[in-house]
C-alpha cells in the first residue's frame, strides 16, 4: 500500500510516497523530468515484497512547499543535499538508491559525494556524468541529442512551449504511461512555478554537464552501480554510456534493454528484475 506523506526539512516541504515496514532496509527512489514519484508506484510495490521500505519524494521544485524561487537554489549539490536529508529523516544509516533522468544525475552525485549512505546505487538512462559531460562537450551524436538542454536556457519561451495546449508536448513523451500516472504529472506541473522550477535543473547544470572535457564534473564511484539504458533513448548516446566504467571503481552492472528513454513505462519487467537482483546483492545483512 502507497501512502502520501509530507516531511518537511529546514524551510522545505517535500511531498513523499511511502510504502512497506520502515524497519526493513530503505530504498530512496528518483524522479526526473518530466514526471513525478507517481512513477515509481509499480516498482516501489515490487520491492516491499521483497521486504525494503521504499521512499519516493517529489524533488526540490515539484514539491509545492519545497521550490525556492532562481535557478541558484538548483545546484546538483543542494539537489543531492535534499536526499541525503531526507535519508537522515527516516533514521537509516545506509539506503539503496534509484534514480531516473534528472534523478539519476542526483543519485550519481549522491553515490560520489556520500559513499557511506550508499548500499547500491541503480541509475536508469544516466551514465556517470563525466561520461555525459565528455559526451555533451565533444561527441557530435550526443551534442544533437541535447540540444534542448540548450533552448530550455532561453528564459520564458520554453515554459510557455511545455504548457501550450495543455501541455500537448509533453504528453507526447507520455504515450506509454497511464492515464493515472499523467494526470499526476499534470496535476504537479500545472502549479503555479513548477514548470519553472524543473527547467532550473537545466538552467543552473547545464554549463557544468558540458565543461566535461575540460572540468571534473564528479570523481570516480566506488558504490555497487547498476546501469540499466536503452539502445534507442533520444537524450542519451552510447558514447557517454561505454565511459561510464572509466570512472567506476565498484562493483558494476551494466544492462542494456531494447527500449528508450522511458525505460519503467516501456521495459518494467527487465528493470524490475534487474534491480531487484541488484539489491538483493548488496542488502546490508550479507556484508
Amino acid at each position: 500500500m502507497i501512502v502520501q506523506k509530507q516531511l518537511t526539512l529546514d524551510h522545505l516541504t517535500f511531498d513523499l510516497r511511502c510504502a512497506g515496514d520502515s524497519s526493513n532496509e530503505l530504498v530512496i527512489l528518483l524522479h526526473g523530468f518530466p514526471e513525478t514519484n507517481h512513477m515509481w508506484i509499480p516498482l516501489m510495490e515490487d520491492l516491499v515484497k521483497k521486504d525494503f521500505y521504499c521512499v519516493a519524494p517529489n524533488l526540490r521544485g515539484y514539491s509545492p512547499s519545497a521550490q525556492p524561487k532562481g535557478k541558484k537554489n538548483y545546484t546538483l549539490e543542494k539537489l543531492a543535499a535534499d536526499v541525503v536529508n531526507i535519508s537522515k529523516a527516516f533514521g537509516k544509516e545506509k539506503i539503496h538508491l534509484i534514480g531516473h533522468d534528472w534523478g539519476a544525475c542526483i543519485g550519481w552525485y549522491i553515490a560520489y559525494q556520500h559513499p557511506e549512505l550508499v548500499l547500491s546505487w541503480s541509475a536508469l538512462s544516466i551514465p556517470h556524468l563525466q561520461g555525459f559531460g565528455e559526451a555533451l562537450a565533444k561527441d557530435a551524436t550526443q551534442k544533437k541529442m541535447s540540444a534542448y538542454m540548450q533552448r530550455f536556457q532561453i528564459p520564458w519561451l520554453p515554459e510557455y512551449k511545455i504548457k501550450k495546449d495543455n501541455f500537448a508536448l509533453l504528453k507526447l513523451l507520455w504515450k506509454n504511461c497511464t492515464k493515472d500516472e499523467i494526470a499526476d504529472y499534470l496535476s504537479v506541473l500545472k502549479k503555479k512555478g513548477t514548470v519553472t522550477a524543473a527547467l532550473n535543473y537545466y538552467r543552473e547544470n547545464y554549463k557544468l554537464l558540458k565543461s566535461g572535457d575540460t572540468t571534473t564534473i564528479l570523481g570516480n564511484v566506488d558504490v555497487p552501480t547498476l546501469l540499466i539504458w536503452g539502445e534507442d533513448d533520444f537524450a542519451i548516446g552510447s558514447y557517454s554510456v561505454e565511459k561510464c566504467k572509466d570512472y567506476l571503481t565498484g562493483a558494476y552492472t551494466f544492462v542494456k534493454v531494447k527500449g528508450g528513454h522511458w525505460l519503467v513505462q516501456t521495459n518494467y519487467n527487465e528493470v524490475a528484475s534487474a534491480i531487484g537482483n541488484h539489491l538483493d546483492k548488496y542488502r546490508s545483512s550479507l556484508k
